[in-house]
């Protein structure tokens, strides 16, 4: 998925849970070879060129499909599948599969883990005896620092930003790409629609402070464009810690 997946398990060592990093990995390989739209066989472009139907894809692609028309009816049109009339449901993808591999550890008995995909998270349980995860947020305009810093148990962690891909999301409603943010850190509990409202909160700019609140269980923490930051009340209140704040 072009980017860097990494694990770090908790719970005690087994042959169990050994055999499910190893199925946790393969997952997310499959995943990369059936949704990536920069592999030209990947079902998904053979979908987008009307090579395939639905009905003749794995039935995850039915299941991703499906999750990204509720994204975009959740997000009021700001999430997008189709950017640029193009067939790329990947700002739904990673979340997903990240999440999937997190429960695939979860049933083999790894219940304190934490599943980091090119710094979208999910974790599970503690990361020591009485010790909550502590996820830092990546500055966007001061490499090697941090902004913010989000501290919890069972919690999923997704950024969306410019800083190292560019603008590459794009506002559906003008086609244009997204500026009015730099980064924004949505904190909830499943990463899959902690990460696609990412993706829709960034294209929407400073507009998603407001939307942020009407989103049960989820909260925000964001810095635009020119440099300042916000975030939702309840980023603190859950224990999360504003940088400077």
């Amino acid at each position: 998925m072009g980017t860097v997946f990494s694990f770090v398990v908790r719970s005690e060592p087994s042959l169990a849970v050994h055999q499910a990093l190893t199925e946790a990995v393969a997952w997310l390989h499959r995943v990369d070879e059936v949704f990536s739209p920069f592999r030209t066989d990947s079902q998904i472009s053979r979908l987008g060129r009307g090579e395939l139907t639905v009905g003749q894809c794995d039935d995850e692609v039915a299941e991703v499909l499906d999750l990204c028309r509720a994204a975009a009816r959740a997000s009021g049109g700001w999430f997008t599948f189709t950017p640029g009339g193009r067939l790329d449901p990947s700002a739904m993808v990673k979340g997903w599969a990240v999440e999937r591999a997190s429960q695939i550890l979860c049933e083999a008995g790894a219940r304190h883990h934490c599943v980091n995909g090119g710094g979208d998270i999910q974790a599970r349980g503690e990361a020591g005896p009485g010790r909550p995860w502590s996820i830092g947020v990546a500055h966007p305009f001061q490499p090697g620092e941090l902004v913010t810093a989000v501290s919890g148990r069972d919690l999923a962690v997704a950024t969306s930003g410019s800083a190292e891909r560019g603008h590459h999301i794009v506002d559906p409603h003008s086609g244009r790409p997204a500026t009015g943010l730099a980064s924004i850190t949505l904190v909830g509990r499943n990463l899959t629609e902690v990460d696609a409202m990412a993706t829709a909160a960034f294209a929407m700019g400073d507009e998603a402070r407001e939307w942020i609140r009407t989103l049960d269980g989820i909260e925000a923490f964001a810095c635009t464009a020119d440099a300042r930051v916000w975030w939702t009340p309840g980023f603190a209140e859950h224990g999360l810690v504003p940088a400077n704040g």
